[in-house]
């Protein structure tokens, strides 16, 4: 005991050492939580992100809009080399012109409906009967073949609408973070799990469905992927490669005002359905872009050296994309700005990055990340890669920040812990060795290079905002991107001041070639 005893002595000190040695610039904060909370522009930002740009689909003109509107206001604020860097080719951009669906028998009713991405257009105004196509098997496809030619077509599919018991809105509690922190599931225990295998075999089985559709030139499709109370989960309908096949019109729907079509077609009832969808292709230009800007380092010795913070600025089509993710690349540009505001001089080059593409795969920041850094595939780095000393990341709703993923690192826990101490009077208490998906700094983990994702309070993002109609500037709070802003500028400038770049994990092998 004795022994176990001194262990833990020692290695509490040596914690603790490693604590108190990292500086902490508190004046700095201080001024930084200062020009955050009482001069904030982040909502002004957000307002110009959403409202004015509107949805920010990868290759739209929208997005183009954003991204110029946000290089001008960098530099505006005085970042250097504000610019959009292209990251490589992507394929056609695609906007809506005009979308309407209604019901017209039994009785007229307008129904909440969005086209799928880079699907096509009707032949003008619509007027057909609509068909329930349900099959289990691809036997079953046998039943619709010559049927569907001129019919709006329903594609079955079971989304049971249950009452929720539970707020739809929610901030982590202590032993949410707690989890967290013990790398432990923070999911409702009565959530289903995600069974891949079945996602799997229901992907296959539409791409069979969409096979024999094409030969049927139906008018056009109705499908849902789930949503209530006037909500509808969007996503892509079809390939946008610049030689893919044109895609059948097809519009997703909320739970609702589907399943009641499915009621009415199961039951036998005659349905008519009216609709016009048109949509447009953008082609000239099939390359994508990234915004960049930065504060110049101002060592002679260090300024070659950069830390990185980004959120992507590409959304889905059928709302603007306030928490995915104009919300993130609010906050970065704020961070941005109040540094810049204050006149820090870092001593390493703060750089921001504003990716697009991201919804369909990562592929701004992926691409960015090959052009300076590495291959994952090769792993043959770039001079760059031994520049860059971290890249900080957000983009999990709008909610505050409560902590980060250390994505591994554990041994960065008590460089972040001392950071992040002077934000517990705003919640901020959880480093955690465990990682997190789906978002940008993947691809710079997957080179290496120290990249990070921010924990951030749920809110509303999973049940209601996610890949919606519903994502908008509404359902943004205010404090809780002030909050965020001012956790990222001082994690960020405390990165760019210290004398060594942070601690990286050993490098990953080259992904093997399939």
């Amino acid at each position: 005991m004795r022994k176990n005893y001194s262990l833990f002595l020692i290695l509490f000190m040596a914690c603790s050492i490693g604590f108190a040695q990292e500086k902490i610039d508190y004046s700095v904060i201080s001024k930084l939580k200062d020009e955050e909370f009482k001069r904030s522009q982040v909502m002004d930002i957000l307002f110009n992100l959403t409202d004015v740009s509107g949805p920010r689909l990868t290759g739209s003109g929208n997005l183009a809009h954003a991204q110029e509107w946000a290089v001008k206001q960098l530099s505006d604020w005085g970042m250097v080399n504000a610019k959009t860097e292209a990251w490589g080719g992507f394929g056609k951009g695609w906007e809506i012109e005009k979308s309407y669906l209604a019901m017209t028998v039994p009785y007229y009713q307008p129904l909440i409906a969005v086209p799928k991405a880079w699907t096509g257009s009707t032949n003008g105004l619509v007027k057909a009967q609509a068909v329930l196509m349900k099959v289990d098997s691809v036997q079953d496809l046998d039943a619709f073949k010559g049927k569907l030619a001129g019919k709006i077509v329903v594609i079955y599919s079971s989304n049971e609408v249950k009452l929720g018991l539970k707020p739809e809105a929610s901030r982590y509690t202590a032993e949410e973070l707690r989890k967290i922190y013990m790398d432990e599931s923070v999911e409702p225990d009565d959530d289903p799990p995600f069974d891949v295998a079945k996602f799997r075999a229901a992907r296959a089985m539409r791409k069979k469905i969409n096979a024999m559709l094409a030969d049927e030139n139906p008018a056009l499709i109705l499908s849902a992927r789930g949503g209530t109370m006037g909500t509808l989960r969007t996503s892509n309908g079809a390939s946008f490669a610049t030689d893919a096949k044109p895609a059948i019109a097809e519009m997703e729907m909320g739970n609702e005002h589907f399943n009641r079509l499915i009621r009415l077609l199961q039951a036998k009832k005659d349905v008519q359905l009216e609709a016009e969808v048109k949509t447009k292709f953008l082609d000239k230009d099939t390359m994508q872009y990234n915004v960049v800007a930065e504060i110049a380092g101002t060592d002679k010795n260090l300024k070659s050296e950069v830390v990185m913070l980004g959120a992507h600025l590409d959304s889905w089509h059928s709302a603007t994309g306030a928490t995915d993710n104009a919300t993130g690349c609010a906050v970065m540009m704020e961070a941005m700005r109040i540094l810049k505001t204050l006149d820090v001089k870092p001593r390493r080059t703060i750089r921001i990055a504003l990716w697009s593409g991201e919804e369909q795969g990562l592929y701004g920041s992926k691409g960015y990340v090959k052009n300076h850094f590495a291959n994952p595939d090769s792993m043959v780095l770039k001079p760059e890669h031994a520049k860059l000393s971290a890249y900080y990341n957000l983009d999990n709703g709008g909610g505050r920040i409560r902590g980060i993923y250390l994505q591994g690192n554990d041994g960065l826990r008590s460089l972040f812990e001392a950071w992040l101490e002077p934000f517990k009077d705003l919640d901020v208490t959880t480093v955690t060795a465990r990682g997190t998906g789906s978002t940008d700094h993947i691809s710079f983990d997957e080179v290496g290079l120290p990249g990070f994702q921010f924990i951030q309070d749920p809110m509303d993002y999973d049940t209601k905002t996610h890949h919606t109609n519903m994502d908008t500037y509404d359902r943004v709070q205010k404090g809780d991107l002030e909050q965020a802003a001012v956790v990222v500028a001082s994690v960020v400038y405390h990165t760019a001041m210290r004398d060594g770049m942070l601690l990286r994990k050993p490098l990953p092998k080259a992904k093997e070639k399939k």
